[in-house]
């Protein structure tokens, strides 16, 4: 993780004077993220998130925009941009800095779970209601992770040898499972929203963030996304992921399609997230513990024995 680009003071002038935020008080990269370079800017107006959006378009950024605001306006617990610009040669987005923290794998509870279920819930049912055609196509489709997974599945290093051989199994099991798999309800889903995309403050939620990644695709995969992250420390944490499910169902009942493809979609995340962190993680030699493939092919593992029935019952 890092800042692909570097702000001068005379870029932080311009993006200030942009978006009228006052004189620059300071400024300092935020090393989080592997896609944008992003700052903690203060200045005379208050604090502020910037980010300087790499290799989109500005019809992705202007959906992202469009999209945040969309969920502001309906309730969904989402920071509101202050808007973006082309500044010094980059895309360049503005949030008002919102205070919190995220939550470690241990730190969440139940309370936690049942609480952000409900926001994930709150958050595709204004998606659903949302015109369909922002239903953007998701870039992490089968299709694109068959491509990734075969950039590699033919190396010869012994530390893919395991994951290349049960990635290309769970691969053909979500291809076999496409049928059940599209029967899911579609609508608007966040994609990525683990625990470092959510903001606390004690107890209360303060928002969801990050929604770049954001497209049309199954509900039921968002879901399985999230109990993947939010459900798991060296192993699942099977009371949490029914306490998620629950505060989810206060908010929106999953369907009798949704509960079918739930399990068929725990399993395919957490290969998309083996697959994706090999290609731009391992294989790209960036030093990140964080993001080791390892920690979601013991997920893989895990989902292909009797934790994914156990989950199952307990939901």
């Amino acid at each position: 993780m890092g800042t692909f680009t570097a702000l001068t003071s005379s870029d932080l002038a311009a993006i200030a004077a942009r978006f009228g935020l006052g004189a620059v008080r300071g400024a300092k990269p935020i090393a989080a993220g592997t896609i944008n370079s992003n700052f903690d800017v203060a200045t005379e107006r208050g604090r502020w998130f910037v980010r300087v959006n790499e290799g989109k378009s500005e019809g992705d950024v202007a959906w992202e925009a469009q999209l945040v605001t969309a969920l502001v306006r309906r309730g969904v617990p989402v920071v509101e941009q202050e808007g973006f610009a082309a500044v010094a040669g980059k895309l360049v987005s503005v949030y008002p800095w919102r205070a919190g923290v995220h939550l470690s794998p241990a730190e969440v509870t139940p309370e936690h779970a049942r609480t952000f279920g409900g926001a994930l819930a709150q958050l595709h049912v204004v998606g659903l209601a949302l015109p369909a055609e922002w239903r953007r196509p998701s870039i992490y489709d089968h299709a694109h992770l068959v491509a990734r997974y075969e950039r590699f599945a033919g190396s010869a290093d012994p530390e893919l040898a395991a994951a290349i051989a049960v990635l290309g199994e769970e691969l053909a099991t979500a291809a076999a499972a496409q049928a059940t798999r599209a029967g899911a309800t579609q609508g608007l889903i966040h994609g990525d929203l683990f625990r470092d995309n959510v903001l606390w403050e004690g107890p209360r939620l303060a928002a969801l963030l990050d929604f770049e990644q954001a497209s049309g695709g199954s509900l039921a995969y968002d879901l399985a996304v999230c109990i993947n992250d939010w459900c798991w420390t060296d192993a699942p944490r099977l009371d949490i992921a029914a306490a998620l499910v629950d505060g989810y169902q206060r908010v929106r009942a999953l369907p009798h399609q949704d509960r079918a493809a739930l399990p068929v979609e725990v399993r395919a995340a957490a290969a998309r997230f083996t697959i994706t962190r090999i290609t731009d993680v391992y294989l790209a030699e960036v030093d990140n513990p964080e993001k080791d493939f390892r920690a979601f092919l013991a997920r893989c593992l895990a989902w292909r024995g009797p934790a994914l029935g156990q989950l199952t019952a307990a939901l």
